[in-house]
């Protein structure tokens, strides 16, 4: 991974090179715990402590306000589709997952031990952004961001690139949920050397990390983005 200073003097953020590497069209960061802010409250409180944060650093990667879609995050495995900004107006309903092939959409999604899966086509220029914890994984929701992406953009899965961020793994927890994303998405057709994990532990580094499991429910979370820069006009 590679660290970047506060976008703006906003939040400190991860970049990938796996993802870097693809070029300038693909845009992407992933947050870190910000110091000094308070968050051992409740999710949404401690969400509402960060959103200013987490929609500047959307922003900041040349995402006009509105073009940014979440998702619901109920732990399912559904991925919904982001065609155009009106699909950013409201969180897509039963999500956890995310894709688009339209420049200037940014896909977002909070995490705090579950992963944030980044997809990419470099070849079709189509991405997706999957919240795999562990129901998630045993739900195969990295098999139908897949399937989604080839079945809307007509990519094919040998072209992928495939990012995991920092979630929870053993012994902090007593599933290996980062292993299961990792096969399904080989399983799907995704080359091993193009699926990146460089096997950081959320639970274990609380000074750069929220960790639900460690912190007990109350913290904050990170925020991955995912998206394909606007046109220039």
């Amino acid at each position: 991974m590679t660290f970047a200073p506060p976008i703006s003097d906003r939040l400190p953020v991860l970049h990938f090179p796996a993802l870097l590497e693809l070029g300038g069209w693909l845009r992407h960061a992933f947050t870190l715990r910000v110091p000094g802010l308070e968050v051992a409250v409740d999710r949404e409180a401690g969400l509402e402590r960060l959103r200013g944060g987490h929609l500047g650093v959307a922003e900041d990667l040349g995402f006009a306000a509105g073009t940014l879609a979440l998702a619901e995050q109920v732990h399912a495995a559904e991925v919904a589709w982001v065609g155009d900004a009106a699909a950013c107006l409201h969180p897509a309903a039963g999500a956890d997952g995310l894709a688009t092939a339209e420049p200037g959409c940014a896909l977002g999604i909070h995490v705090a031990d579950c992963c944030a899966v980044y997809v990419v086509d470099p070849v079709r220029r189509a991405v997706a952004l999957l919240h795999s914890g562990r129901r998630g994984s045993e739900r195969g929701i990295v098999r139908r961001g897949i399937e989604s992406l080839s079945a809307r953009s007509g990519s094919r899965p040998e072209d992928l690139v495939i990012q995991l961020s920092p979630c929870i793994r053993p012994p902090r927890y007593e599933v290996d949920f980062a292993a299961w994303i990792r096969r399904d998405a080989v399983a799907g057709g995704v080359p091993a050397g193009q699926v990146h994990d460089d096997g950081t532990c959320t639970g274990s580094d609380l000074e750069r990390f929220y960790s639900y499991r460690a912190e007990k429910g109350r913290t904050g979370r990170m925020f991955a983005v995912l998206g394909i820069a606007a046109p220039v006009d």
